[in-house]
């Protein structure tokens, strides 16, 4: 994925972000030089510190396999380099990220190009677990979207700043797909039964959220972004409790909104902690029937949108990632990202990416089209490798110990 073909420009045509979490773009046939390929990861450095910047705002800063690439290149040469205190990542424009380019796989998929696609999923999540694993300060600066990959490349930093310009979500599902990039291990850590209800759902939070649940460790005012990036600039350390001061004093205290699902953890747990989604589904049809809460009905209009199958693979993956660690998440997400993109499940996916981002028809046909069709074996072999010889994920655990 990282050639030419594969890295045409994409060019956002409606600013506002569609209610699916996705955004809408079209193409144009651009050639594309090796200059324009690193310069979708600009640096930035200061003193001690170096800051790499997602860099192409058109597409909503979405990652490329170049830009897995790059990432993984400086990152390394930053933790060797023993002048560079900590690192920091933010994007260029209105988003951080907005996740893998999604448009781009779908097209790989469509001219039959398995192996890109592998490389692409291969260099991203490297990526993810070379920064679980970072051995110097992160700081990430979310002010913006950040959905998906997004998160992957993010969360599990050391820092992660919201502000009040902050989305995020995983939409993984509603076009037809299950929450990866590290998504089963960093949901199914948060409060109570949350992580399902995102992973579902992929419906969005804010900053303040984001900060209440613990997917943020510190919330400012976007306003006082540059200032924040000043004050970090200006330090000359390696040691995080030193970053950590520095974020203390420009934090603020975010006010999560009353309506917002962070009030609601006690329904949360009510509703989601059923074994099976169609038992999460009735308990909300209750809860909406019982209390006219427009949330419930909200909730339950975006699971009869998503795909039947994509929602029963990402209650597993995240009931399972519960007990894994962060490199087992990824090398069984690895496997779940080829079915799903590859192989006997990559249906879904085109016709999801069709639906929302290409014909923008918003009217998927779902293969299975209902919950009842879904069996037990399509969702083991989701989980299970293309074929018995596809190689697993290769992450270097034994040189660099998983959280």
């Amino acid at each position: 994925m990282h050639n030419a073909n594969g890295l045409l420009a994409r060019i956002v045509r409606d600013k506002k972000l569609w209610r699916f979490g996705y955004h809408r773009r079209s193409f144009c046939s651009l050639k594309v030089t090796s200059d324009d390929l690193d310069n979708q990861v600009l640096v930035e450095g200061s003193g001690c510190s170096r800051t790499a910047i997602l860099n192409r705002p058109p597409a909503l800063n979405a990652l490329t396999t170049h830009m897995g690439f790059r990432l993984n290149k400086l990152y390394k040469n930053w933790e060797e380099d023993p002048n560079i205190g900590f690192v920091m990542m933010k994007g260029s424009g209105r988003a951080f990220c907005a996740g893998g380019d999604i448009v781009s796989l779908y097209h790989l998929r469509k001219r039959g190009s398995p192996d890109a696609i592998r490389e692409f999923f291969w260099t991203l999540y490297n990526f993810i677990y070379f920064l679980g694993t970072y051995l110097k300060p992160h700081v990430a600066i979310l002010n913006g979207v950040t959905m998906g990959g997004g998160a992957g490349v993010s969360i599990p930093g050391t820092f992660r700043v919201a502000t009040d310009r902050t989305i995020f979500a995983t939409p993984e599902t509603v076009i037809g797909f299950h929450p990866d990039a590290g998504a089963s291990f960093n949901l199914s850590h948060l409060p109570g039964r949350l992580g399902e209800y995102l992973g579902l759902t992929g419906l969005k939070i804010s900053g303040a959220e984001m900060l209440a649940c613990g997917l943020a460790t510190h919330y400012i005012s976007s306003t006082e972004v540059p200032v924040l990036e000043e004050q970090l600039k200006k330090l000359l350390t390696d040691d995080p409790s030193v970053v950590e001061a520095t974020l203390e004093r420009c934090a603020e205290t975010a006010h999560p909104e009353k309506t917002g699902v962070i009030r609601r953890i006690e329904l949360l747990e009510k509703c989601f902690c059923h074994d099976t989604v169609e038992e999460i589904i009735d308990s909300l049809e209750v809860e909406a029937g019982r209390t006219k809460d427009i949330w419930c009905t909200t909730t339950l209009r975006r699971l009869k949108e998503t795909s039947p199958l994509s929602l029963k693979v990402a209650l597993r993956s995240i009931r399972e990632g519960r007990f894994q660690t962060l490199d087992q998440c990824l090398i069984r997400e690895y496997k779940m990202s080829l079915q799903g993109t590859v192989g006997n499940f990559a249906g879904n996916f085109c016709e999801g990416v069709r639906a929302r981002l290409i014909d923008k028809d918003d009217a998927p046909k779902w293969d299975p089209p209902t919950l009842e069709k879904v069996s037990e074996d399509m969702v083991d072999n989701y989980f299970a490798p293309l074929t018995p010889s596809e190689p697993d994920l290769d992450l270097p655990v034994k040189l660099r110990e998983s959280i």
